[in-house]
């Protein structure tokens, strides 16, 4: 019964946790969409960004690799493409995108959170904890790094 408690725990406030997935500032939220809010553009990562605020993790995952398809260097949109795996539970793609995106534009402090989110999705808190505290030395006042390690702690230290 503890378990259970935990795990309702840190899924709830990993529901809340902030992810920097495609360098927009204050994590991601769900959109309510109306017609007006709807893309109309051929820019496959501004489509993916827009899907991915909204939930909608498959197409935003599928624009994210058009976007890569197109512009292999593009940074941003492999760590757009590793959130949208993230959140699909395919988390060996989520890894070869975090790769690739640390190839292009090294491993900045977003990226290290990101992966670092990744991991606590997954469950391995040693993990996330490693990337977390790599991307807070690089970026100590970074709210969403500092938010993710306190729910990391919260969910270690819940009995």
């Amino acid at each position: 019964m503890k378990r259970s408690v935990k795990l309702a725990f840190l899924a709830g406030t990993l529901m809340l946790a902030g992810c920097q997935s495609t360098g927009w500032s204050g994590g991601f939220g769900v959109v309510a969409a109306t017609e007006e809010q709807y893309v109309s553009t051929d820019q496959p990562q501004r489509l993916g960004r827009e899907h991915f605020a909204r939930g909608n993790y498959a197409l935003a995952e599928r624009y994210f690799l058009s976007a890569v398809e197109q512009a292999p260097a593009d940074g941003v949109s492999w760590i757009g493409l590793a959130a949208s795996y993230d959140q699909l539970g395919r988390f060996d793609l989520a890894d070869r995108a975090y790769d690739q995106a640390a190839k292009i534009n090294g491993k900045t402090p977003q990226l290290l959170n990101n992966h670092g989110y990744s991991y606590l999705l997954r469950g391995d808190a040693n993990r996330a904890n490693a990337l977390f505290r790599q991307a807070l030395a690089a970026s100590p006042e970074d709210a969403i790094i500092n938010n993710n390690i306190a729910i990391l702690t919260r969910a270690q230290t819940i009995p």
